[in-house]
């Protein structure tokens, strides 16, 4: 697959700062078109209350005229911590698929459908719970702007959250997952499993056959 090289920015994890003096259900407006101008004004944003529990604003990360873009489901754990995407288990899960088929993560734009970590406490862990279609909605701005600003030929989405946000409510994961889809813009894209479903499954070889599926839908990337 021809990528073409580029090297990421790396940035500090966003501030809860500017979250301040926002009223809630509203956001900062980006002070300009730039990706960087979004990634600020998300860093306040109280559209949802998400927010609340949340240690910061988790948002995407990579080159930002990368020619693939990853859509997962939600930051988990370690990503509400360190504040950067796919970072935990399944993140890891993610690159060693990435690395089985050749293909640079860092030549990758890599974000969620939903960019604050939503949870659930039991004893000192924090579970993960699924966005309801409210809060994915209020979040959706964010993505779209990212989208937007990138351009990139190719959408890759994670799990069912992430394709549903991008390719409409009806879209089927299991059913279409691995298949190319056309987008608004002119672009295409395809959905697959999230890696945390590979991580769920219930025996090493039910995770086993789960993760070649994975790789083998990822691998349409490597014609494109």
């Amino acid at each position: 697959m021809a990528i073409r090289k580029r090297p990421a920015r790396k940035r500090a994890p966003a501030s809860r700062a500017s979250a301040g003096r926002v009223p809630e259900g509203s956001a900062p407006e980006p002070v300009d078109d730039s990706l960087d101008a979004l990634r600020d004004a998300a860093a306040g944003c109280k559209r949802c209350p998400l927010w609340k529990p949340a240690t910061q604003t988790v948002f995407g990360e990579g080159p930002d005229d990368a020619r693939i873009l990853v859509v997962g489901e939600q930051p988990g754990d370690q990503e509400d911590l360190s504040g950067h995407p796919f970072v935990g288990p399944a993140g890891k899960l993610f690159d060693r698929a990435l690395e089985e088929l050749g293909i640079d993560r860092g030549r990758i734009y890599v974000t969620n459908a939903v960019k604050h970590f939503k949870f659930e406490r039991r004893g000192k862990a924090r579970l993960h719970r699924s966005p309801n279609p409210a809060e994915q909605r209020a979040c959706r701005v964010w993505l779209e702007g990212e989208i937007a600003r990138i351009r990139p030929d190719i959408v890759v989405c994670l799990g069912a959250i992430a394709a549903r946000n991008v390719f409409g409510t009806k879209f089927g994961l299991m059913k279409q997952r691995g298949t190319w889809q056309s987008l608004p813009d002119g672009g295409r894209g395809f959905a697959t499993v999230h890696p945390s479903w590979v991580l769920r499954q219930r025996d090493s070889a039910s995770r086993e056959a789960a993760m070649r599926g994975f790789v083998a839908d990822l691998a349409l990337l490597l014609d494109a």
